[in-house]
């Protein structure tokens, strides 16, 4: 049972390249293509009891697995690797233009073609998702995929050196001293030659984009002797708005498009559009607001002062109140003139004048009270003596 579990691990190390054990299937690692990637060559199926002289062998190896490495030098820039597992032949990598890998469920073999390997355990993200990874080095990669196939671009100041498209099953690149290997589901590991500081490639988190910065108000523009004009950002995206103040007409706020065409002007005549919600407060002063709001109803305005006139222009132009009129006091004592129906008549002095009153020359009546005899009437409750004199009627 043991030796049956430590011959499927070997198995499973070299999946994707030649396969010596007879009841395995055979795979390959086929040969890359673009220029970032360091070129794989295509894993040679060693046929059974195949004759190993014919290369040189330089060393053996021991992998982290258990799994044994012969290594043969077949040609200057052509080296293989078999490889066996308690003496039983399970595969060969053969590096003829350039890396080539195996893969045991995350233990991972390279060999170049020029005899050097590297076997590391882990530093792995299985079926990796399409995004910006970054490795134990600093180095970011971008990994993209298109109707299912797989590439790596290294980025660099943000922007991209161009992507190479995985072919094949696995396949080996080389991102300045980082050595990757990308698998067909989209898989990665990277291991850094001679780092001590090893680990899986970290998915970058794309920050969310900062916030555009807030539209600033424009400069003061002085167009007379007491106008001046400013822009503004409107409260509704991309529009702006123009505010003109002039100490004889008035405040004027006209709302732009992106293009910065007219759509609605406000002014002292007309200082509000609900529609827009725009309005103007305090119109006939020299010290406007402008208020905006995106919505109706109960929403608050947000306040923008025109620009201030300059100075000597503060003279408000509000229309002043009009201050009361006035009353002529009467004249002084009891004498003085009063019209009534369009005739003035002259009121005597003295003890007559108290309750006189005269109609008109043709029918007047005259209420004579003389002195304290009047009183005297009056206290008696017999009222005045009414005296009536006619026209042409003498006493």
């Amino acid at each position: 049972m043991r030796t049956a579990l430590r011959t499927a691990i070997a198995t499973a190390l070299v999946a994707g390249v030649a396969i010596t054990a007879p009841a395995l299937a055979a795979g390959a690692a086929l040969a890359a293509d673009g220029p970032v990637a360091a070129p794989s060559a295509q894993a040679k199926p060693a046929a059974a009891g195949a004759d190993a002289s014919k290369g040189t062998l330089v060393r053996t190896e021991t992998l982290l697995n258990g799994t044994v490495a012969k290594i043969y030098k077949a040609d200057n820039g052509h080296f293989r690797a078999e490889l066996f597992f308690q003496d039983n032949p399970v595969g060969v990598l053969d590096a003829a233009a350039g890396p080539v890998a195996g893969n045991d469920n995350g233990q991972f073999f390279v060999l170049f073609q020029d005899g050097r390997t590297l076997n590391w355990d882990r530093n792995y993200v299985p079926g990796a998702r399409p995004g910006t990874y970054e490795l134990a080095d600093g180095t970011v990669l971008e990994l993209a995929e298109k109707e299912g196939r797989y590439a790596l671009q290294m980025i660099v100041d943000g922007k991209g050196r161009g992507f190479t498209h995985l072919n094949g099953f696995r396949q080996v690149f080389q991102f300045g001293q980082a050595v990757v290997v990308l698998e067909q589901d989209g898989g990665f590991a990277a291991y850094i030659p001679g780092s001590a500081k090893q680990a899986a490639p970290k998915p970058v988190e794309n920050p969310a984009p900062a916030p555009a910065p807030a539209p600033t108000p424009g400069p003061v523009v002085t167009l007379g002797e007491c106008t001046v004009q400013q822009v503004i950002p409107s409260v509704f995206a991309q529009l702006t708005v123009t505010l003109t103040n002039d100490l004889e007409k008035g405040p004027k706020a006209v709302l732009n498009d992106e293009a910065g065409k007219p759509i609605l002007v406000l002014d002292r005549d007309h200082a509000a559009d609900l529609g827009q919600g725009l309005t103007i407060k305090g119109a006939n002063t020299t010290t406007p607001k402008l208020g905006q709001r995106t919505q109706g109803g109960d929403t608050p305005y947000a306040w923008t002062a025109f620009p201030k006139l300059p100075k000597g222009c503060e003279k408000d132009t509000a229309t002043p109140t009009p201050a009361p009129s006035t009353t002529t006091p009467a004249p002084a004592g009891n004498t003085g003139t009063t019209t009534t129906n369009g005739q003035t008549s002259v009121i005597p002095q003295g003890g007559v004048a108290a309750g006189a009153e005269f109609g008109a020359e043709d029918d007047s009546t005259a209420l004579i009270a003389a002195g304290a005899g009047a009183a005297s009437l009056a206290a008696a409750g017999l009222g005045f003596v009414v005296l009536r004199r006619r026209a042409g009627v003498h006493a």
